[in-house]
């Protein structure tokens, strides 16, 4: 297998945590997006939107982090990832929708702005960085797991956002029952930390 990555997406690192949780051997491959490698012709053939994370499994190729969460899983066949039943699996998609959603248009873009310095409002991202954190915190303030009484994709889709938060000057000192999320996914054997950078509130 090789993953498209680049180390400062939380996209391409959810991808990149959960082959190691799995321990399935893989090439990293690094697009150089500064370079707009991106965009070239050779990456368009793998995904048209021109973004990482892309999964090459011998003909398979797989676009999106989430998508590249439940090709995954379904590939690891023993169902504790991806429930089968309905419950479980619509538990998983609920959060799926969460992580494309409230967390790229909260936490991801907040650190958007320090990272990369893309034109949101600092005010707003942060605002809705801290609404889905008190979400979150109610949810995790009564279970360990977001969707099932063990690690789901649905927690590797969240976990990489919302650990570096702080570098979108989001603070997580107001959400223990998040930050012990955090350590929980930070505890599992093949746990790969995601790359931090000295910006927001984490800059020295």
């Amino acid at each position: 297998m090789k993953l498209y990555h680049h180390p400062l997406s939380g996209h391409a690192h959810r991808a990149r945590l959960f082959l190691s949780l799995l321990g399935l051997p893989h090439e990293l491959v690094e697009v150089d997006l500064a370079a707009g490698a991106h965009k070239r012709p050779e990456f368009l053939a793998l995904n048209p939107f021109g973004q990482v994370p892309v999964l090459e499994d011998g003909g398979t190729v797989v676009a999106d982090a989430n998508a590249i969460l439940v090709y995954l899983a379904k590939k690891a066949a023993d169902g504790s990832w991806l429930p089968e039943d309905p419950a479980g699996a619509a538990a998983v998609q609920r959060w799926l929708s969460v992580a494309a959603g409230e967390l790229a248009y909260g936490p991801c873009a907040a650190r958007l702005v320090t990272v990369f310095g893309a034109r949101f409002d600092p005010q707003e991202v942060i605002e809705r960085s801290h609404v889905l954190l008190a979400r979150l915190e109610q949810r995790l303030g009564s279970q360990d797991w977001l969707a099932g009484a063990g690690p789901t994709i649905a927690d590797i889709a969240i976990y990489s956002y919302v650990a570096r938060a702080p570098e979108g000057n989001v603070d997580l000192a107001p959400y223990p029952a998040v930050q012990a999320f955090l350590r929980r996914i930070e505890a599992l054997p093949g746990f790969v930390a995601f790359a931090q950078t000295p910006a927001g509130l984490t800059r020295a």
